[in-house]
């Protein structure tokens, strides 16, 4: 197959080893990845239309407890969840009224939303305590397309989606307002979830409907140009199955169709945006889909899928998100499934680490990510 493969295809020339299998359940080695991935990247903290302003909330980043904050005139700000008297945690629940001042509930330390102490309440510090010293410690925020964004690191790189920071551009994202909400914790490593999502060999045999919906798929591959043979002058075939314009049961339309996607967009079907390790959007015609992730350790994964729609699909009589949803919500249960299949099979003792097919150049791809943070900010060769 791959003797006669066209210069623009995809597909690998060659099988390379995937990662070892301790790198799915080995507690040190989650604890390295926490440190180098997930406390140096973007992480993505829900959408900006569902923290209201004049509230806080508290995050859970990788095991790093956040207050995120956005004060009455809108401003958003985030810090690490501990007063710099002795640690308390300063936002106890999940969401709760800010107020002009974050004030401490076990000593009443106050601190302005800039996270400058403003008052030490019945403490009577002595000359040698400077309030200007005592601030919170800072987490960096980005908002992106009605995302919020986190990141630990105190000098962040730059927010990098992979096909750009404009990708989404011709949606309006930012007026989207979160219409259905699934919360699902799965078992299994981060890392398989994101391998699940970046081939389709398995989409034969366990997607049936989303192979109905998109025929490429049949052929356990993700685009026309991974398949045997193909040389580049043929016809691009239609992305959904025929008269479907977007992930619905039907096929049709929610609501109304956004105004502003160019012809390309359209016939996509879906056009998906990944922002490793955090997130994919996929964009279509009728409404958008975020999936967030979060690890929970070695073996667990959160999952958030979020469907965002305008405000005029929303005011629709009768509408219904959840019927929506449900399209993508039953793919989603089948990749569940499957990872965590993939998962208790990488616990078996003699299982060392696999190779990749040609069409899974999008996991090396990955892999190859993994690797470089590791190195980077790690000093670790994987």
């Amino acid at each position: 197959m791959t003797e006669h493969r066209h210069p623009a295809s995809p597909l690998l020339d060659h099988c390379p080893e995937t990662l070892p299998a301790a790198a799915y359940v080995d507690p040190d080695w989650y604890e390295r990845e926490r440190q180098a991935i997930w406390s140096r990247n973007w992480i993505a903290a829900g959408r900006l239309s569902d923290l209201a302003p004049g509230t806080m909330r508290r995050f859970d980043l990788a095991g790093h407890n956040v207050v995120l904050c956005r004060d009455g005139k809108g401003t958003v700000t985030a810090f690490h969840n501990a007063c710099r008297h002795r640690g308390s945690e300063l936002c106890t629940k999940d969401r709760q009224e800010l107020g002009k001042l974050i004030r401490c509930p076990y000593h009443a330390w106050a601190y302005d939303t800039g996270g400058r102490l403003v008052s030490t309440a019945h403490a009577t510090p002595t000359e040698d305590f400077r309030k200007e010293d005592h601030g919170l410690f800072p987490v960096r925020v980005r908002i992106w397309n009605g995302f919020v964004f986190l990141c630990l690191a105190d000098e962040p790189e730059e927010l990098a989606p992979d096909l750009g920071l404009a990708a989404l551009d011709n949606w309006p994202m930012e007026d989207l307002r979160t219409g259905h909400r699934v919360v699902k914790e799965i078992a299994c490593n981060w890392k398989v979830f994101w391998e699940n999502y970046n081939e389709c060999l398995h989409c034969p045999g366990i997607h049936p409907e989303l192979c109905d919906m998109v025929p490429v798929y049949r052929d356990g591959i993700m685009s026309p140009e991974e398949a045997p043979g193909w040389t580049g002058d043929a016809p691009r075939p239609p992305a959904l199955r025929e008269k479907a314009r977007t992930w619905t049961m039907t096929g049709e339309p929610c609501g109304p169709e956004f105004m502003r996607l160019t012809a390309e967009e359209r016939a996509n079907g879906h056009n998906f945006v990944t922002i490793y390790p955090t997130m994919f959007v996929v964009a279509h015609v009728d409404y958008v889909r975020s999936v967030s992730l979060m690890p929970l350790g070695p073996e667990r994964t959160r999952l958030t899928a979020e469907w965002l729609f305008s405000e005029e699909t929303l005011a629709q009589p009768g509408f219904d998100a959840a019927s929506v949803a449900e399209f993508a919500t039953l793919v989603m249960s089948q990749d569940a499934e499957a990872c965590e299949m993939n998962q208790r099979g990488l616990r078996s003792a003699r299982y060392a680490g696999g190779r990749l097919m040609p069409q899974e150049f999008d996991i090396l791809r990955f892999h190859d990510w993994v690797r470089r943070q590791m190195e980077t900010t790690a000093g670790e060769t994987l």
